[in-house]
């Protein structure tokens, strides 16, 4: 029996597609280009758009993860965390991954041409290039910098649902931009401090593998610093009142905390604990700036 199948049972298909998509992070994309849509109007988002371009930005995100999984098909199954995967496996075939992410692709793209608007549809389908192509392909190889520089494609979720209200891009849009691209790098890098293991045996050159933990981790404090001072901008710009002012000092004061933390003595449980904070804080810090829109005092 071979070591992905001692790790994981075997999947049905419909599932061994599903995981193609990356469903949690796909899903975390999806909730910051709702809270987008949302925030671009004073009152609701017309049904129509919110369902059209939730089921758009959806169906084109995991497009981009399924040939994400393709791309990285010979780096995966060289590490226990993602060997599991049905691309890694063989379960799927390059072929199959082709057809699956071209046929969510183009279903993606139609609806949101139908239901929002062209700019979206092709904002959404470039955001698709940067992350399966120009990240992927080109820049996660290449560079211990590839989070940084590709994280835009990562971070503009928010902006895709602005725009799919909107019809355009403003500076709101992209203070909300700003702070996924911020969080992404102290994000990822603290799954990469206790998963560097896993990155030296894929070749990849991630951060702590080309130049150490502790510069790792100083990295990790510095971002997570320029993150508290973006995570206020909304309220400085007037985009929002003192219920997220609040929320954002306690939040991203909490992630300094842990940062401080870890750069003090690390460990991998303070990294994992880090890692897992970085979710929820993006969750809550986006919830909590829809509701200040809403009820803002």
């Amino acid at each position: 029996m071979s070591i992905e199948k001692m790790i994981r049972p075997e999947m049905p298909r419909w599932r061994q597609y599903w995981v193609l998509t990356k469903p949690r992070v796909t899903q975390l994309a999806v909730f910051c280009a709702i809270i987008g849509m949302f925030l671009a109007t004073p009152g609701m988002v017309p049904w129509p758009v919110l369902i059209g371009g939730t089921m758009g930005i959806w169906l084109l995100a995991g497009a981009a993860f399924a040939v994400n999984c393709l791309i990285e098909q010979a780096v995966d199954s060289k590490m226990r965390r993602t060997a599991w995967r049905p691309s890694a496996t063989g379960e799927i075939t390059p072929f199959q991954i082709i057809i699956f992410s071209i046929l969510l692709g183009a279903t993606g793209m139609v609806i949101l041409w139908v239901f929002t608007n062209p700019l979206t549809m092709w904002l959404t389908f470039a955001t698709f290039v940067g992350y399966a192509v120009i990240y992927t392909w080109l820049l996660k190889p290449a560079t211990p910098q590839n989070i940084v520089i590709g994280g835009l494609s990562g971070a503009m979720p928010p902006a895709l649902g602005w725009v799919a209200v909107t019809n355009q891009l403003s500076a709101e849009a992209w203070l909300l931009v700003l702070i996924i691209f911020v969080w992404t790098p102290p994000h990822f890098w603290a799954l990469a401090l206790y998963r560097r293991d896993d990155y030296e045996q894929s070749g990849l050159p991630m951060l702590p593998v080309t130049h150490g933990e502790k510069f790792t981790l100083l990295n990790i404090l510095l971002y997570t610093l320029i993150l508290f001072a973006a995570s206020l901008l909304p309220y400085v710009y007037g985009m929002s009142g003192l219920l997220y002012l609040l929320s954002a000092i306690i939040l991203s004061g909490l992630f300094v905390y842990y940062a401080i933390e870890l750069y003090r003595a690390y460990s991998d449980f303070l990294a994992k604990k880090l890692f897992r904070y970085s979710i929820t804080y993006l969750s809550l810090i986006f919830a909590a700036i829809l509701i200040d829109h809403y009820v803002s005092f």
